[in-house]
């Protein structure tokens, strides 16, 4: 239960928005249902919701994929992120945005660069961004000893990158090693991990990898407590198998290995997920607005104190106490 004291501060969560002007249809697989228009509404009840709480949000992290890849197919890529953002932008907190599989479906890697879905164009994040070989990763930190740190998890990804590209070379080489399917958007098994190496999904090339380790260290070194974020999730007890990065090993070695992690933050399995390792970081993936039925909500408010982080969550969101290790 939340505890009465006041927070040091507080921000909103939501992930997988996916929003298009079309009728409502089905996941990859036709097994779920889809509402492209509603999940606008659903926005708007977070907008309103973090407008009128008592502590306002310091930000709003929106964990990727904020409009459908449909959109690109109807030519209503830009219609689309204009009717979003102006929904974002009825408030004045800044938005952290996370880059999806459905921002490359709609948009180059260059593009995504020098759109309004930059979010270390603003001076603060800018100052820890990751610059080299285009790759989308930042950190920044709110308040004195709290630090968040976005990552690019299509870094190294067929979508996004030019095939001329190393990276896109790596993605290939890394897809047909386990996935011999001609479409590659098919998991190369029915279940267990494998499932992983679909088109979809992608890695964390080891630029970002020793850069996140630096980044890391110098919060180890500052006794700062640090959240993670990331469009995939990366532990396998905080998803379906199909949804995590494929190098998420890699990753997940490195977070156990500094004492200032405290949480992992992912969207992309749209029925969420949360999983505490024997170290106490929590893992948690955030349930997906765009599988959100009218009638109810997916959008969080977390607390953060001294001693833990208290989510709130709204419609098919669950409220955690997300103690600190």
């Amino acid at each position: 239960m939340e505890n009465c004291a006041k927070p040091l501060f507080t921000f909103g969560i939501i992930a997988d928005i996916q929003y298009a002007d079309i009728d409502d249809g089905f996941n990859f697989k036709r097994s779920r249902k889809r509402y492209y228009r509603n999940s606008l509404r659903l926005l708007h009840n977070a907008q309103k919701r973090w407008t009128a709480e008592t502590v306002k949000p310091r930000f709003i992290l929106q964990l990727g994929d904020i409009i459908d890849g449909f959109n690109k197919r109807h030519g209503a890529s830009e219609r689309a992120l204009e009717t979003v953002m102006k929904e974002f932008d009825s408030s004045p907190v800044e938005v952290h945005h996370v880059w999806g599989n459905h921002e490359f479906y709609n948009y180059s890697r260059d593009t995504l660069m020098r759109s309004v879905l930059n979010s270390t164009t603003n001076s603060e994040a800018g100052e820890g961004h990751l610059s080299i070989c285009e790759i989308y990763a930042y950190h920044f930190s709110p308040v004195p000893k709290y630090r968040f740190v976005v990552l690019d998890a299509y870094d190294v990804s067929l979508l996004g990158r030019e095939e001329s590209s190393l990276k896109y070379q790596q993605a290939i080489a890394i897809l047909k090693a386990h996935n011999n399917n001609e479409d590659l958007n098919h998991p190369p098994a029915p279940v267990g991990m494998e499932q992983r190496f679909v088109k979809f999904n992608g890695g964390f090339s080891q630029d970002q990898l020793d850069w996140l380790e630096g980044v890391l260290s110098m919060a180890d070194d500052k006794l700062e407590r640090v959240t993670i974020v990331s469009h995939l999730p990366i532990h396998p007890s905080s998803t379906d198998p199909i949804c995590l990065a494929w190098n998420y090993d890699a990753l997940l070695s490195i977070l156990q290995a500094h004492k200032s992690v405290v949480c992992f933050m992912a969207g992309h399995d749209h029925d969420g997920g949360y999983h505490r390792d024997d170290s106490g970081v929590h893992y948690l993936t955030l349930e997906g607005v765009i599988e959100t039925p009218p009638g109810s909500d997916a959008f969080g408010t977390v607390s953060v104190y001294e001693d833990r982080m208290f989510l709130k969550g709204y419609g098919r969101m669950s409220d955690r106490i997300l103690m600190y290790p």
